[in-house]
């Protein structure tokens, strides 16, 4: 998966992340290291649909949250990606 909108739903799935932190985060479970213009442009994207949204800093990097219709977003998504899994699973046992 490469999607960066999917990437960054699912590192704000566990709680509200800071840029960088979603970097690393995505890393260590995607293996995939989104640049900044690539976060950033998904953070703003997400942000514009509702699907995410600022939430206080205590410090100078600004963290984000999903919100509601982000959390049901990802899921619509993420159940979509489990019919595609088990469904090219299956297709595989028989090729």
């Amino acid at each position: 998966m490469s999607d960066p909108t999917l990437l960054v739903l699912a590192s704000l799935s566990d709680g509200a992340k800071h840029g960088y932190a979603m970097m690393e985060d995505i890393e260590r479970f995607a293996g995939l290291r989104l640049g900044p213009g690539t976060l950033y442009g998904a953070i703003t994207r997400l942000e514009e649909h509702g699907w995410i949204k600022p939430v206080a800093a205590e410090e100078r990097r600004q963290p984000y949250t999903l919100t509601a219709s982000g959390r049901e977003y990802l899921k619509t998504q993420l159940d979509a990606l489990d019919r595609l899994l088990k469904t090219a699973t299956r297709r595989l046992k028989h090729a």
